[in-house]
């Protein structure tokens, strides 16, 4: 999966990338969309001088190591605290791969705790959007999200809409390959059979009128 993210370089940048300041908890999301899910990478850096809040959620036991256990729990703390949706539907994300610091690092302020999401899209219209939502540690974080270019030349992104604080990111994109909406083809030609109709009652309306005022012939 990180090589599908990676593999792809042009970056589409919502807002410049600021400095990391010691004093906030960075979290950085990567959205990247395929035909039938879409991946997110997220990278979440913390500021040493915010380390006293943050380490009883990841070292739950305060060894001064966090565990396998530890990562994994912690990993789905963060999802549980993210939302989204696809087309306006509440959909879900599943962790598909976590890579933890030292905790050397981690207290020297250079970790990085490297998450990876998958979401299944349903099927969907031509024009779709995906709606991320973030509410992990919000008191201490500042938030960053980018998109990558899809590979897939059926996909094109429309525009990106977001929140002051980035943590509330939509992503609007089309998708050539499929297929209109099948209720959008039936009002169609539910609209095309009542013009055809309003056509035909105008036409023989149009004709009595012209038979009543033309002069008969005996």
């Amino acid at each position: 999966m990180k090589s599908a993210l990676l593999g792809v370089t042009l970056l589409l940048a919502v807002m410049p990338v600021s400095a990391h300041r010691l004093d906030e908890y960075l979290q950085g999301s990567i959205v990247s969309i395929e035909k039938d899910r879409a991946l997110v990478q997220m990278t979440l850096t913390p500021g040493v001088a915010i380390l006293p809040y943050l380490l009883p959620y990841i070292d739950a036991d305060q060894s001064g190591d966090v565990s396998r256990n530890e990562q994994r729990n912690y990993a789905e703390r963060v999802v549980n605290d993210l939302s989204f949706q696809v087309d306006g539907r509440k959909v879900g994300a599943r962790l598909a791969s976590m890579c933890f610091p030292s905790m050397s690092e981690i207290t020297a302020g250079r970790g990085e705790v490297q998450l990876e999401l998958v979401i299944d899209l349903p099927r969907g219209g031509r024009e779709r959007n995906i709606r991320l939502e973030n509410h992990h540690l919000n008191q201490i974080s500042a938030y960053q999200v980018n998109a990558l270019v899809p590979q897939d030349r059926a996909l094109r992104i429309t525009s990106q809409d977001l929140n002051y604080t980035q943590s509330v990111y939509q992503l609007n994109y089309s998708d050539a390959s499929a297929s209109p909406d099948p209720w959008f083809s039936v009002t169609r030609w539910i609209w095309v059979m009542v013009a055809l109709f309003a056509a035909r009652v105008l036409f023989l309306f149009g004709r009595q009128w012209y038979d009543s005022r033309s002069p008969h012939v005996v």
